[in-house]
């Protein structure tokens, strides 16, 4: 199995990759100008991977809730679900920018939100909880 994470924003879309390895590692965010390109950067990460699952960060509020930013991710959601016809599931994704952001600092590198690597640390770190959380509940990657 081919997997493609994503944390979805207006601007940018994060994207990271993982195969049956089980090894989330970020690719280049889509950040073209327009909703159009950024999904056509979206189906050429899918076509070049052969990727069989798609994995959304899903914002969550900190008290468990949907918000405002969740249904963005579900209309998001619905046009990956009708153009790609691949499965999709939803990551609570709390805190993944912030964690990546705060590891950067740490790391005396400074962020830069426009290039899309923040975006994109963030959907590797979603698609690794996603793949840690699968393999805790099947009892191991040789499930995949």
């Amino acid at each position: 199995m081919n997997y493609l994470g994503m944390d979805w924003g207006e601007k940018r879309i994060g994207l990271a990759f993982a195969d049956s390895l089980g090894i989330a590692v970020p690719l280049p965010a889509a950040i073209a100008s327009t909703k159009q390109a950024r999904m056509q950067q979206i189906q050429a990460a899918i076509l070049e991977r052969k990727v069989d699952v798609l994995i959304v960060g899903y914002p969550v509020n900190m008290d468990g809730s949907v918000g405002f930013k969740a249904k963005e991710v579900d209309v998001f959601i619905s046009v990956l679900e009708g153009r790609f016809k691949l499965p999709v599931h939803r990551v609570d994704e709390r805190l993944s920018s912030h964690s990546v952001e705060q590891h950067l600092k740490g790391s005396k590198k400074k962020p830069d939100r426009r290039s899309g690597a923040i975006d994109s640390s963030a959907a590797a770190l979603i698609l690794q909880d996603f793949l840690e959380e699968r393999n805790f509940r099947k009892g191991g990657l040789s499930e995949f």
